[in-house]
């Protein structure tokens, strides 16, 4: 369970060390003080989605930890097998600066957010009234009855094959032309073969093509270089000159006259015998270049015909060579296809009844595990929001029989009631108050609590939109559910407040013009006056205080 957050410049709150207990806890202060901030600072360090924005203006990062003990055996292996180690207890850290970039920590080591969202998915439940609102989407009600079903293996099983199912419909319905359309497709694709084919291009043709161009069209400048080239390094018969090579020659004869009489002019022989070596190699391969070197205009007349065979190619089927033949390999398989369409489709139809008959008989073994949940998940609802002081509540699971195969099965499920005797169930989504899906939702939550392991459940405002009874309701439920679960809850009701174990003030404060907001647990005394604040504002009686006391007394003894 959650047991302590460490918070520092998050939003309003500039350092906050928060300790959590087991049971029922909790927040309380006035409107602003800033109880949302705790559970936003929870909702990032679990890994969920946040902004820059949530950074104390003025400063560089926000810091926030967690730490959990008990951590479910379940979760723990999920973090050994990615490498964290975890021995029941578990330190979540993460960084948020104020240009936007966040880091995490599970137990001193690196993590994305991503992989905490994922790896502590099952350690807190935060329940906002963004879920509330969800109640009033009729496709989610499914959810709702799988999740109590417990028919995780049945709906992936189905789900598998509905997948599978609409794939091969998909495949029927590409190759399910008509026949003109099919002998149009095919001669088009004929065209585009016959023409790639017949052009025989490599691969690396176009760069080879256009050096050559590039040579022929600067062949005087190539032709006048390497002459002059040739020149110095072998001299001209026309003035009898001496070249370079020759010259190089007669050092070297000079310097083998003096050998073994120094050995750094041996070196420098050596040394300039392979430069004279090098250089004949270097004048033999500028002389075959001389020789071989021959073009005339009709070959760069070809080139040019030829690169412009080619652009008109990529023009039409791609921006390269390697594309154009990408492009006729898939044209070749397409044609194939096409020309095999029907043997295929005969085979694919087979395969879709096939596959048709298996996904109806999963979607029926699904809806007959749905049918045997969903009369104990109407008697439990309906117990639950009696308790939570909706007596003449009348709670339905509405259900009818989809005329085809969804992604959910053969079901469409929707949840009706009837807040008042005589009346008959409607949909919920049409008819419920704010107060009515606070409880319905709360209803929904206690009994799935005994359907999961989630250690800790948050709910935010649960009780908005109720008063009276139905707080005190509330309340009680809350704490009969914080037996098996660690319960944290935003309320601004005194009754919820009254039953709590551990009640934590959110106080908000201004200095220096700064605002500041502290976390601090109260004691008994302190809760007798905080719950009378609740109830009677700024300015507490002595009745409020006796009220108060009695209130939490009797919750207390519960």
């Amino acid at each position: 369970m959650l047991r302590e957050l460490d918070i520092e410049n998050v939003a309003v709150i500039e350092k906050a060390n928060v300790r959590f207990y087991e049971g029922l806890n909790v927040l309380t202060g006035e409107t602003g003080a800033g109880k949302s901030i705790l559970i936003d600072s929870i909702n990032a360090i679990l890994g969920n989605r946040t902004t820059k924005d949530i950074v104390r203006s003025g400063t560089q990062k926000s810091v926030i930890f967690a730490s959990f003990d008990d951590v479910p055996e379940a979760a723990a292996e999920a973090m050994r097998e990615n490498g964290y180690d975890c021995d029941g207890e578990l330190i979540l850290q993460r960084e948020i600066t104020a240009d936007g970039k966040s880091s995490c920590r599970i137990n001193g080591r690196p993590a994305t957010a991503s992989t905490v969202r994922e790896l502590c998915q099952d350690l807190v439940n935060i329940h906002g009234q963004m879920d509330n609102q969800e109640l009033l989407r009729p496709e989610m009600h499914i959810h709702v009855l799988d999740r109590y079903a417990e028919d995780h293996e049945l709906l992936n099983a189905y789900s598998d094959l509905f997948r599978e199912l609409m794939e091969v419909k998909k495949e029927i319905e590409k190759l399910s032309t008509d026949d003109a359309d099919k002998e149009a497709r095919m001669d088009l694709l004929r065209y585009h073969i016959d023409e790639i084919s017949r052009a025989e291009l490599e691969e690396y043709e176009e760069e080879e093509l256009q050096k050559r161009r590039n040579l022929i069209k600067n062949s005087e400048k190539y032709l006048d270089a390497l002459n002059e080239a040739y020149t110095v390094l072998n001299g001209s018969e026309s003035d009898s000159s001496e070249g370079a090579i020759s010259r190089l020659y007669s050092a070297v004869s000079t310097l083998e006259h003096i050998q073994g009489l120094s050995e750094d002019m041996d070196s420098c022989s050596t040394k300039l015998s392979n430069v004279y070596y090098e250089l004949t190699e270097i004048s033999s391969e500028i002389g075959d270049q001389l020789s071989r070197f021959d073009f005339d205009v009709n070959e760069l007349n070809s080139i040019e015909d030829r690169l412009d065979q080619i652009f008109r190619l990529k023009r039409k089927y791609g921006n390269s060579i390697p594309e154009i033949l990408d492009y006729l390999v898939s044209a070749q398989e397409e044609l194939e296809s096409i020309e095999t369409s029907d043997e295929r489709l005969a085979q694919l139809r087979v395969r879709f009844d096939e596959l048709k008959g298996r996904t109806v008989k999963a979607a029926r073994e699904l809806s007959a595990e749905r049918k045997a949940a969903f009369l104990r998940f109407e008697a439990q609802i309906k117990s639950e929001l009696e308790f939570l002081n909706m007596p003449n509540v009348d709670f339905v699971v509405n259900w009818q029989q989809a005329r085809e195969l969804t992604a959910t099965g053969l079901d469409i499920v929707e949840f009706y009631i009837s807040a008042n005797a005589g009346e008959d169930p409607r949909p919920l989504a049409r008819i419920a108050s704010g107060g009515e899906l606070s409880r319905i939702m709360l209803a929904i939550k206690s009994v799935m609590a005994d359907k999961d392991a989630i250690p800790t459940l948050i709910f935010d405002e649960i009780d908005t939109g109720v008063s009276g009874t139905g707080s005190q309701r509330i309340g009680s439920k809350l704490r009969q559910t914080s037996r098996d679960h660690q319960i944290i809850c935003v309320t601004h009701s005194a009754q919820v407040a009254a039953y709590a174990h551990a009640q934590l003030k959110i106080e908000k404060s201004v200095s220096d013009g700064r605002t500041y907001t502290s976390v601090r647990t109260l004691d008994k005394e302190e809760r007798v006056r905080e719950i009378a604040r609740i109830i009677s504002g700024e300015n507490i009686t002595d009745t409020a205080l006796r009220n108060a006391s009695e209130m939490l007394e009797i919750a207390q003894n519960t």
